[in-house]
């Protein structure tokens, strides 16, 4: 009976190193490339929240250099923050925070470099959609109309088309295109929510137009009756 479970054994045994000859190397190189993708995905998760924490105390940085409105510590660490976390949505809250800054302090142009650097390379569609409304209002105020609009056209997130709307209206009207404004500001009026407050503003301003969009005695868009 021993010598029955020996052979059974050894040809088990056999059967084991055959298989092994025949498949060994492709089991060896499928585990080598299993654990090197396991290895490689941990070794991206950790640079992925060391990137977040370095970018977090650099915007911590912005944020203490802004308040002190130390124009070229501004520059340098802005500067910083975009070559080294450039992805990241900190350097993107960044560049929205020094653009406030810049205008505020009489520099339009430089407020416009940055917020066309968050329009062209936020990831985030949010922070594209506010950067572009922003700078289209400075553009606005420095009677850029037509690249006002430009920056406007093309497509936004869904929660910030009535505020592109009531902004194109906005701009159009300074440009003496009443009837055009009125559209605008009558498709932002829809898109609000009722309960917005900046719905009300909408309201105000198609009044003072001579249009009241409650009774819905609102222009059609262009080309429409």
């Amino acid at each position: 009976m021993a010598n029955q479970l020996d052979l059974e054994e050894q040809e088990q045994l056999d059967q084991l190193k055959h298989y092994w000859k025949q498949y060994g190397n492709m089991i060896t190189w499928v585990l080598i490339a299993v654990l090197g993708a396991y290895a490689s995905w941990n070794f991206y998760q950790y640079w992925q929240r060391s990137q977040a924490q370095q970018a977090a105390a650099m915007y911590d940085e912005v944020e203490r250099v802004v308040k002190s409105a130390d124009v070229a510590k501004i520059d340098r660490v802005f500067g910083d923050i975009k070559d080294k976390f450039g992805s990241t949505t900190y350097a993107q809250q960044a560049g929205l925070l020094v653009a406030k800054q810049y205008y505020s302090a009489g520099n339009a142009d430089a407020a416009k470099a940055a917020l066309g650097w968050v329009a062209d390379k936020a990831s985030d569609p949010g922070y594209q959609a506010l950067a572009r409304l922003r700078l289209a209002g400075i553009l606005m105020d420095t009677k850029a109309y037509d690249e006002a609009l430009k920056q406007l056209s093309g497509s936004f997130p869904a929660n910030f088309e009535a505020l592109v709307a009531d902004r194109k209206g906005d701009i159009l009207l300074l440009q003496g295109k009443k009837k055009e404004a009125l559209a605008e500001y009558a498709k932002a009026y829809k898109t609000f929510d009722e309960r917005a407050e900046y719905r009300r503003l909408v309201e105000v301003k198609m009044n003072s137009l001579g249009v009241d969009p409650v009774s819905g005695n609102a222009p059609a868009p262009e080309g429409k009756k």
